[in-house]
């Protein structure tokens, strides 16, 4: 059991470290040919009705999370496996190599400065052909603060989303937990929207996750409040606005991130080709500037490296914790067979 959760451990930072110096590739991730075939899945199931949604995010995530099941016991094999031995390195490699596939925090920094530097150059064009790689608002309906605004509210959702949700799963479920994380939060990016052919069939894969963000947007704000500037201002902000958002999720993160960073987020967007009038969260303080990408993308990038912390250590002291247990159900287990004897012993007397 030791073995399993110090492999855990070591994969988890050889792929946290992997994202850091390797970024997603630009062709041939795994989570792009996840979305190809969930697509191809969509195009035979597509109906203007829930069920039909329910099952194709059912089938397409539950489908990843058992591949990836089936892959990790295979590599394994044991749970006993010295971390040393071979099958105890190739657990090792391939959570690392899953972790590194699921995280996205440096090409969120990397899209979010692409935008900032594009910004600071005054150059409005490229800033808004490189928007929607970040989010999918409509960059021609918004002037430079407004998409330095959008960067760094998705700076702030994503970093729950690319980084500290897919580490709290990791932590839960290994490999599978993992898998089926980023599964879920595809499939939301790619149907949970409320347009007329995906109100109705994207339903299940938008609430899906949310029940899989939660964990990871608690942490995240927490974490924001602690790694946070303003750590005040991110307790005050988080409190009072953090479920003012439409998004169950978004609103604690991008309210603490708005208050750690003394800025003001929300209001009124253009999504999707509709208008949104969204709360104000931290509403006292100053409008986003450019700045204000590169300190979201710092205070992101510390937030990240915190859940890592966080999360492995959670990890490995509940796996000691489990083994301290079994020790000692065996330790009373040998004490009654022991007891036991002593007492037939006694009565052959």
């Amino acid at each position: 059991m030791r073995g399993e959760h110090a492999a855990y451990a070591c994969g988890a930072a050889l792929g946290f470290l992997g994202d850091l110096i390797a970024a997603d590739p630009r062709r041939g991730h795994p989570v792009a040919a996840f979305g190809r075939a969930a697509g191809a899945v969509e195009r035979r199931l597509w109906r203007d009705h829930r069920g039909y949604g329910a099952a194709h995010a059912v089938l397409c995530a539950g489908g990843a999370a058992a591949g990836a099941a089936l892959l990790e016991r295979a590599v394994r094999g044991s749970a006993s496996a010295s971390l040393l031995s071979l099958r105890g390195g190739a657990g090792v490699a391939l959570t690392a190599a899953t972790v590194w596939a699921v995280l996205g925090g440096t090409s969120l920094g990397r899209e979010a400065r692409a935008v900032g530097g594009a910004l600071s150059a005054g150059d409005l064009d490229v800033a808004r052909e490189r928007l929607p790689h970040l989010c999918g608002r409509d960059p021609q309906a918004l002037d430079g603060p407004q998409m330095a605004r959008a960067v760094v509210e998705s700076v702030a959702e994503n970093t729950s989303d690319a980084v500290v949700g897919a580490l709290v799963w990791g932590a839960l479920g290994g490999v599978p937990g993992l898998v089926a994380f980023r599964a879920v939060n595809t499939l939301d990016a790619m149907v949970g929207h409320k347009s007329p052919r995906y109100r109705r069939f994207g339903w299940a894969a938008a609430r899906l996750d949310d029940l899989a963000g939660w964990p990871g947007s608690r942490l995240t704000a927490a974490l924001t409040v602690l790694a946070g500037p303003d750590r005040r201002g991110a307790l005050r902000a988080r409190r009072a606005d953090g479920g003012a958002h439409p998004s169950p999720n978004a609103g604690p993160v991008e309210a603490s991130f708005a208050g750690a960073l003394g800025v003001r987020l929300g209001g009124t967007l253009a999504y999707g080709g509709r208008v949104e009038h969204r709360p104000v969260l931290n509403g006292g303080a100053r409008p986003v500037a450019v700045d204000d990408i590169e300190r979201a993308v710092r205070l992101s990038r510390r937030v990240s490296v915190l859940a890592l912390a966080t999360t492995v250590a959670a990890r490995l002291a509940a796996g000691a914790a489990r083994a301290a247990v079994a020790r000692g159900a065996v330790a009373r287990g040998a004490g009654a067979r022991v007891a036991g004897g002593r007492g037939r012993e006694a009565a052959a007397v």
